[in-house]
């Protein structure tokens, strides 16, 4: 194989736009994990809010959702606006991380 020394030049450059991309990266992490998703379920009985970490932050739940004769009725709809939150967000982290890597499957982002 024959030495091209050009060669180099590329790959000093892709090496300096791939650090560019992550430090952006970082930096678009950071700012996701300050955002907040709200959600609800039962037509607003319960909301919840979850970060762009997908932690869940607050639970809000309806009085008139607090029945005692159908406790499974509010766990049921706690899950699905928990869910929903993630959901929500994952979708966020998403959308913002494809503006960077312009749609590039990067594991663990």
């Amino acid at each position: 194989m024959k030495f091209n020394p050009g060669m180099g030049g590329n790959m000093n450059k892709m090496l300096k736009e791939a650090k560019k991309v992550q430090e952006r990266i970082v930096q678009m992490q950071a700012e996701l994990e300050q955002r907040e998703i709200e959600a609800s379920a039962g037509g607003g009985a319960v909301t919840v809010k979850v970060n762009g970490k997908q932690e869940l932050i607050s639970i809000k739940i309806s009085p008139e959702a607090v029945d005692p004769d159908d406790v499974e009725m509010l766990e049921d709809l706690v899950v699905a606006a928990v869910n929903e939150g993630i959901r929500q967000s994952q979708d966020m982290v998403s959308t913002e991380m494809s503006k960077i890597t312009g749609g590039l499957n990067i594991p663990g982002l």
